[in-house]
């Protein structure tokens, strides 16, 4: 009877290391499977490391297209023909994605800023005013300080329309007269004229005053 019992014990300590070592065979789930953690040190390689430096000429996939109006942040080109129809999408967009914190002008007075969240900078300061036009694309593309990049959101070409309608903000109040079509100057003359004939005789009024700095444009 005792000998029985030792038989049956050593016969179960046997199936269970037969199916114990089946189990651990067979378990290759996401929880233990044969791979390296990022940065993780390799024996296989002989510098040891499981990260492994990108082969020469090797090109992401989806970078030749993202990269195609790419410009350094220290430039100041413009990839792209700056025409009214790059302005219009450009304003369309701006709308959309800035205007949330930056304002409809510019200004950084978004809703979310007066729901309270930190104001973002005016675009009419002298330092983005001189920002070069790869800075701002940079900006857009990874993001700054809370603003976060919209590389995935806005594809390049409209990321550079946005750029061009920012440009046209800041320059709708920094303008100088003579950067202005003539016609436009001419309009800007008689609005902002005394109101005089040459020779000191007064005008006839012929509508509701205007103010000297050309409101009506």
């Amino acid at each position: 009877m005792i000998n029985t019992s030792r038989y049956l014990v050593a016969a179960c300590a046997a199936a269970c290391l037969v199916f114990g070592a089946g189990c651990d065979y067979l378990r290759q789930d996401m929880a233990s499977q044969p791979k390296n953690r990022p940065l993780s040190p390799s024996p296989f390689f002989e510098d040891g490391r499981s990260e492994r430096p990108l082969v020469e000429n090797t090109v992401a996939r989806g970078s030749l297209a993202n990269d195609e109006l790419f410009v350094p942040k220290d430039s100041n080109n413009f990839p792209l023909p700056v025409n009214l129809e790059l302005l219009e999408r450009g304003e369309e967009r701006y709308r959309i994605f800035c205007t949330p914190c930056h304002g409809l002008q510019g200004d950084g007075n978004g809703m979310v800023a007066m729901r309270g969240m930190k104001r973002p900078p005016s675009y009419h300061q002298d330092r983005l005013r001189q920002a070069t036009n790869g800075y701002i694309y940079d900006v857009t593309t990874n993001g700054f300080g809370q603003m976060l990049g919209y590389a995935a959101q806005i594809p390049p070409r409209d990321r550079w329309a946005i750029i061009a309608y920012i440009r046209a903000l800041q320059l709708s109040r920094n303008a100088k007269a003579d950067d202005l079509p003539a016609e436009l100057r001419e309009k800007l003359n008689q609005d902002g004229s005394s109101g005089e004939k040459p020779g000191g005789e007064p005008k006839p009024e012929t509508g509701s005053p205007r103010d000297s700095t050309g409101g009506s444009f």
